[in-house]
């Protein structure tokens, strides 16, 4: 993925899974409430938590933290469930572009790549990344990258959750 990418080497992959009780399989939760996670995921959201031993340890090795999502797309959902194992995953695009919201916006990688799944234009056509939150401190959280569901999280986090922001 770094090579296809022209991906700094040290820029951390992001993990994706079906459900939000997967997450509790490959990283230690830090949060009180488990509907916290229901009510935040699936979405476009990557949360950051301290990575469990189930990851492996050839993943983003220079970090005790790991990305996780559970994506709001249902073909994605059914195959992280079908693989029954988290998937590593990246915008599709070459570092340092815009984000495709089209599979024909990244043609130019198809060659790389073992199969392209089209399942036509996301929905949110604004660009944005993923909001990136990190949740590894008990009672706490850091807004690592503003994305698209940047303000709806952080008032959930504070208002429903009682987090406080570091």
């Amino acid at each position: 993925m770094y090579g296809i990418k022209a991906r700094d080497g040290r820029k951390p992959l992001a993990v994706c899974v079906a459900t939000t009780r997967d997450i509790y399989d490959f990283c230690k939760v830090e949060v009180e409430e488990a509907e916290l996670l229901d009510d935040l995921l699936p979405g476009p959201l990557t949360l950051l938590f301290e990575r469990s031993d189930a990851l492996p340890a050839h993943l983003n090795p220079f970090t005790p933290l790991v990305g996780v999502r559970v994506p709001d797309h249902g073909f994605l959902r059914r195959l992280c469930w079908t693989c029954d194992e988290p998937l590593a995953l990246t915008s599709t695009n070459v570092s340092g572009r815009p984000s495709a919201v089209a599979a024909r916006e990244f043609q130019d990688l198809w060659p790389r790549l073992a199969v392209v799944v089209d399942g036509g234009p996301i929905g949110d056509q604004s660009r944005l990344g993923s909001t990136v939150v990190d949740l590894s401190v008990h009672g706490k959280y850091n807004v690592v990258r503003r994305g698209r569901a940047f303000s709806s999280t952080v008032d959930l986090l504070e208002r429903k959750y009682g987090l406080v922001r570091t």
